[in-house]
């Protein structure tokens, strides 16, 4: 089965994951891993489609004009059921400011953490705004190494914390 990877991008409002996923299901598409969610006003969203006779292209064009989304579509190798499960939890909390997000995977990087999924928000307020990152991934490497790679990092604004997730599977 041949797989793209199609991104589409646009202001958040109601029904945009209804009318996308029914114009792909219209055109014989099937669907893959996804990922949906709203980023700061809009709505992103990430499938993996195997199209059906029709250019993907061609299918979502109508729909992505009606609700003004941007649309990227990608050939990929498509890996289906070879999911790697995290097996450690990254939680960052603090002072926002520049370089977090790279000093963290950065760190963890180079102690063999490959990062599966990594969310983050901005709370607090404009004046003292807080950065929240949670980071799951997967690594051969202990506990304790992976905390000994983030201890620089910490300080009185910076809070991190690492654990490992217990996965039940079967």
């Amino acid at each position: 089965m041949d797989w793209q990877m199609m991104t589409l991008v646009g202001e958040d409002r109601l029904g945009i994951v209804s009318r996308v996923t029914d114009a792909l299901y219209r055109g014989g598409c099937s669907l893959g891993e996804t990922s949906m969610m709203r980023l700061g006003g809009n709505f992103t969203i990430m499938m993996m489609v195997s199209a059906g006779d029709q250019p993907l292209e061609t299918l979502i064009a109508q729909v992505a004009d009606e609700l003004q989304l941007q649309v990227h579509i990608d050939l990929i190798r498509g890996a289906l059921h070879q999911h790697r499960v995290p097996n450690f939890q990254v939680r960052v909390v603090g002072a926002d400011r520049a370089g977090i997000v790279a000093g963290v995977t950065g760190a963890l990087a180079e102690s063999g953490f490959n990062v599966l999924e990594l969310e983050s928000d901005v709370a607090g307020s404009a004046e003292q705004p807080v950065y929240i990152m949670t980071i799951q991934g997967y690594s051969e490497e202990t506990l304790e190494r992976l905390q000994s790679a983030l201890d620089g990092l910490g300080g009185e604004e910076i809070e991190l914390n690492i654990s490992p997730i217990e996965t039940l599977i079967g």
